[in-house]
């Protein structure tokens, strides 16, 4: 029998910590850098793949968009799939088929085998990313290390994206844009060796309940429909016929999705698991504060290679900031006060500094000082997300029931993942409108030629800076929600138990239970 302790309540033994989670740690935050900074990896190298494989300008956007679509839309079910199956080995499933269908990407021949490994990538990237976070939430019960270890998780899961365009543009300019897949198999095989030998999933919180069939396609289809609605919006304007159809569609799908769920016997997502008023908060306000993050992202990138002038190499260097930044924030304030005050205050104030590096940007000019402007955004945007996102991600999964917590995990993702669509196409469309109108303005009085370059490129900043405004705006609703909703108090003691559900379950951490 295994060795167990029992619980803060003394109602019910509980397991003693696993000596090998801290080893388990290493190789599960492995395989999270690797999803995270595939998603923007892939992005940098996208203009020497179009031109090596010859695909039309019409149909680049897949490279994104099939990643995303499979990604977005196959979580829920890739949770769940995680609770049925066991953790453990949903994560070394979907490390090898991550790593397969990155074989497949980097060998591409043509633009249809391209976007069908991108489409791969994100169904195991569905099946990986929360069963990683998962077994985080399973395997580690103390608040104390449980703070820790989520620090960790949670800086890699902020500044990823910002270390895929630093290791993204290293490999395009330096080797090949293939090698932007490739890169991913030795993450993957490191990843897969490391876990399959250390990690020891407690198995008292498996779901063996039947698969919720109709709860899977429902979600699937309204969330592909969702995330193509509006990946669409941007490339083809927010009334087209078929970005309207897609929101509509997603809006009726997504409906009936809770309908089912609300009434099946053992449905793919327990409303329990979204109706807590903590997890719902923590949901809301993550997915907007993606919103703002992909901000950051899209306009700096464009504003540094275009505007500014530097290489891919360069731009991802230029980043570094802000993920120093978040893994201070992650590590060293969130880490350190999580076990000591309530989360909604390290997520308001985190999101309310975040806010304010971002208001920073809005003050871009063409001859902007990175030293001077740029440089202090990005280190309070990566503090303010680090402090954010790191009690964001261990609440999102504490007073679960441990057959809920794949699923649970994936709602997280499936927050980020819905964030970062809207953030890319809504922001995308405010910054083109306010340039071009910008540019209508002015073009007329430009009277030279390098006149007239200079409105465009000053149009282009004028639209990066109205965009980040509504970023500011957005990051502070999500301080605003945190602040409100999120009325957990701190971990009291260092394992606590509780199923999630009723009053008072916002300050128990879920304990799974050893089947002996």
């Amino acid at each position: 029998m295994s060795e167990t302790v029992r619980s803060a309540r003394g109602s019910a033994a509980v397991p003693a910590p696993d000596p090998a989670r801290w080893k388990a740690l290493v190789f599960i935050a492995l395989a999270q850098l690797m999803v995270v900074l595939d998603a923007t990896i892939v992005n940098i190298a996208l203009p020497s793949a179009q031109q090596d494989l010859g695909i039309s300008d019409g149909n680049r956007q897949w490279v994104v968009t099939a990643y995303a679509l499979a990604f977005g839309g196959l979580l829920l079910f890739g949770g769940r799939v995680a609770d049925l199956w066991g953790r453990k080995r949903a994560f070394l499933i979907g490390l090898v088929g991550f790593a397969a269908a990155s074989a497949l990407g980097g060998a591409a021949s043509n633009e249809a085998m391209l976007f069908g490994a991108r489409a791969l990538q994100g169904v195991f990237g569905a099946l990986l990313a929360p069963a990683a976070l998962s077994l985080l939430a399973v395997m580690f019960t103390d608040a104390k290390e449980r703070a820790k270890a989520f620090g960790i998780y949670g800086a890699i899961a902020g500044g990823g994206g910002a270390v895929g365009l630093i290791l993204g543009g290293f490999l395009t300019e330096y080797l090949d844009w293939r090698w932007t897949f490739y890169v991913n198999i030795p993450f993957a095989v490191a990843a897969a060796v490391g876990a399959w030998t250390v990690i020891r999933e407690p198995e008292g919180g498996r779901n063996r309940s039947s698969l919720d069939i109709p709860g899977v396609i429902l979600s699937t289809l309204g969330l592909v429909a969702l995330v193509y609605g509006f990946t669409r919006a941007e490339s083809e304007g927010w009334s087209d016929a078929v970005t309207v159809g897609m929101f509509v569609g997603s809006a009726v799908l997504l409906a009936a999705f809770v309908f089912v769920e609300a009434r099946v016997k053992a449905p793919l997502l327990p409303l329990r698991v979204i109706t807590d008023r903590n997890r719902g908060g923590i949901y809301l306000s993550l997915g907007l504060a993606v919103i703002g993050m992909f901000g950051l992202f899209l306009f700096l990138t464009y504003y540094l290679q275009t505007v500014k002038g530097y290489t891919p190499v360069r731009t991802g260097f230029a980043f570094m900031p802000m993920i120093v930044g978040m893994i201070v924030g992650s590590t060293q304030i969130g880490t350190r006060l999580m076990t000591r005050v309530a989360p909604r205050l390290l997520m308001g104030p985190g999101f309310l500094v975040a806010a304010v590096g971002m208001g920073l940007l809005t003050q871009l000019e063409i001859d902007s000082s990175y030293a001077a402007l740029l440089l202090p955004a990005m280190l309070l945007l990566g503090l303010g997300m680090g402090t954010a996102f790191m009690p964001a991600m261990s609440l999102a999964t504490q007073g679960v029931e441990p057959r809920d917590s794949g699923v649970a995990s994936a709602m997280v993702n499936t927050s980020q993942q819905v964030g970062g669509a809207i953030g890319t196409a809504l922001l995308n469309t405010i910054a083109a409108s306010a340039t071009t109108s910008y540019i209508t303005d002015h073009i007329r009085s430009a009277g030279t030629p390098a006149r007239q370059q200079a409105v465009q490129l000053e149009g282009l900043v004028q639209g990066y800076s109205t965009a980040i405004w509504f970023a500011v705006g957005i990051l502070l609703l999500a301080a605003v929600i945190a602040v409100t909703f999120i009325n957990a108090g701190r971990p009291g003691g260092s394992t606590v138990a509780g199923s999630g559900t009723g009053e008072g379950a916002e300050n128990e951490i879920a304990v799974p239970v050893i089947a002996h």
